[in-house]
């Protein structure tokens, strides 16, 4: 159970009064409407982030400033996954709800205000050494890049440490907002990020469109690395005012002293070494990405940001809005596990058919998205088979969020930390068994063939990184990574178990969908064949859409509620487009 500090919990004799006015209630409040929210905002937000990632795939493209822009972004997040989301999402958010919650506004306040405090000096001090110590962790991490992309990549890293800085401050607001049930904004605020990259990729792009190809990519992509940071800067002040207006007694003050704060920092702790070790987890895929021929970190970034898009949408929206009142209804197993279970069918509809069609279509997808300028169509299939891979373990991984915050709400922040290092440490291993092999294979005119000698567990020389082919190595990283999301999966689930003292586990409801999926593969796979020749923004969508309307007709008699509610806003799209039509 999670811990409320002595000496400010509400019961027995010694219990503060509740100020008048105060709510409280022991019904367990919907989530429906705050996943809502949170799916709309982060919908947004997903949306101007594949806008990003055509401007990078046209203007800077998945070749060698390709790889040094995508390690420049994934370095610096190291704060972002420190100090950010994941970590307050554990140890703030739960402490902070449950003071609002009981009507304790001044302490909750106080609270908010001390967490800032620290947040932006440890930010603060970590942003500095990022900037000082930015041409080591570039040698050490990525120590086989060629001296003009390493020099690039360390100019890049000093630049978006910054932002990503902003970004850290920004989970801050998001934390206290979700607390409060104002879920839009904050999900909704990284578009201003993604726009003001774009932006300055444009304006780069239009400032030195006549100058040689190579010249003109690099310069866009330091232009884009102020972008991080102006967008990070603003990401961040656009929820100041909604903050103020929310917590008025909000001070700001670095009392680690106080119970409450204590308490967060206790938790604190666990979560940092969990969220730690995803980094760790990060970092281990940029250094192995980095040891596969050129263009490998590139694609790899280019799959992950479609393969998350779904784990963003269905996902983070479920169990973001749902970690507040878990945290509520902590004295309640049994609501709990009826608020888990309704969270894991409507993540598991949404993103099993996102698994189906990110492999029978993700040719299609990635064309669509990403084929113009820089990028060209053996990147497609190459990004292609990157995502099929990650997409066999999307549900697994999708579904773990939510069993995470599951654990959170129950007070056990150290059981997911663990699982994580077994989930990074079993990823690392399956890659670098599987990632040599596929490096040996790559596509040329569209198809895959190998190329030279196959290897097993040896890289590619200097001179076969550096020809150029689009190879295929960052499959096996893929892999790993899959294999690894359905071992955590499991001991999560069983873990689940433990804590709530059920006999069986929760499940999700793949059994339920198994012939709807299986019906929308074998048919994406159909389509993808037939559609070859139509032009890819056209058969992307259409497919998308043929396939979709298969698995919402055929899920509905499933017994999972979102396929019902999918199947009903269907059927009210189509009777609303009969009655455009019939009106003409």
């Amino acid at each position: 159970m999670a811990d409320t500090p002595t000496s400010e919990r509400p019961s027995g004799k010694g219990a503060r009064p509740e100020p008048p006015g105060a709510q409280r209630t022991d019904a367990p409040r919907p989530s429906g409407r705050g996943a809502i929210l949170v799916g709309a905002g982060i919908f947004l937000s997903r949306v101007s982030g594949i806008g990003r990632e055509v401007a990078v795939a046209a203007f800077i493209g998945a070749g060698r400033i390709g790889d040094a822009y995508r390690a420049a972004l994934t370095i610096p997040r190291l704060l972002q996954n420190l100090l950010g989301e994941g970590v307050l999402s554990a140890s703030f958010i739960p402490i902070y709800s449950q003071l609002v919650e009981q009507g304790r506004r001044k302490d909750a306040g106080r609270l908010a205000g001390a967490v800032f405090g620290l947040l932006a000096v440890v930010t603060g001090l970590l942003v500095l050494a990022g900037w000082m110590l930015a041409e080591p962790v570039v040698s050490l991490l990525l120590w086989r890049l060629s001296d003009d992309t390493a020099d690039l990549t360390v100019e890049l890293v000093r630049v978006m440490f910054a932002g990503i800085g902003f970004i850290v401050l920004a989970a801050w607001t998001l934390g206290v907002l979700s607390a409060h049930r104002r879920f839009f904004l904050s999900f909704a605020a990284p578009v201003i990020w993604n726009a003001a990259q774009v932006a300055f990729m444009v304006g780069a792009w239009l400032v030195w469109h006549d100058v040689d190809p190579s010249t003109r990519a690099s310069d866009v992509a330091k232009m884009a690395a102020w972008g991080v940071v102006v967008g990070g800067a603003l990401q961040f002040l656009v929820q100041v005012p909604l903050v103020l207006r929310l917590v008025p007694s909000l001070r700001l003050s670095l009392n680690w002293r106080r119970p409450d704060v204590r308490t967060v920092l206790n938790r604190f702790g666990p979560a940092f070494i969990g969220r730690g070790v995803v980094q760790v987890s990060a970092y281990v895929d940029l250094i192995l990405a980095g040891l596969l021929a050129g263009g490998a970190i590139a694609a790899l970034g280019f799959a992950q940001v479609i393969y998350f898009l779904p784990i963003s949408l269905f996902a983070m929206s479920v169990a973001a809005s749902d970690l507040p009142e878990m945290a509520r209804e902590q004295g309640d197993p049994e609501a709990l596990v009826r608020r888990l279970q309704a969270g894991l069918d409507r993540i598991g509809f949404y993103v099993l058919y996102s698994a189906v069609a990110f492999i029978t279509l993700g040719g299609l997808i990635v064309g669509a998205l990403l084929e113009r300028g820089q990028f060209n169509g053996d990147q497609t299939v190459q990004v292609w088979w990157i995502l099929a891979a990650y997409s066999l373990g999307l549900v697994a991984s999708a579904s773990s969020r939510l069993l995470q915050n599951a654990c959170f709400a129950a007070g056990d922040a150290k059981g997911p930390a663990r699982v994580a290092v077994v989930r990074v440490v079993l990823a690392a291993g399956v890659g670098i068994l599987l990632m040599f092999s596929f490096d040996s294979y790559g596509v040329v005119n569209g198809s895959v063939e190998r190329l030279g000698d196959f290897q097993v567990l040896s890289p590619l020389s200097d001179a076969e990184r550096a020809e150029g082919a689009v190879r295929l190595g960052a499959v096996g990283l893929a892999l790993g990574s899959t294999v690894a999301a359905w071992v955590e999966y499991g001991i999560l689930r069983h873990r689940i178990r433990y804590l709530l003292r059920r006999r069986q586990p929760v499940r999700g409801p793949m059994r339920r969908l198994a012939v709807a999926a299986l019906s929308a593969a074998v048919l994406g796979g159909v389509l993808a064949w037939g559609f070859e020749p139509l032009p890819l923004l056209v058969a992307a969508p259409v497919a998308l859409l043929v396939t979709g309307g298969v698995y919402v007709i055929l899920g509905r008699g499933s017994g999972v509620a979102a396929a019902e509610e999918a199947a009903t806003l269907m059927e009210q799209a189509m009777a609303r487009i009969r009655a455009a039509f019939v009106r003409r």
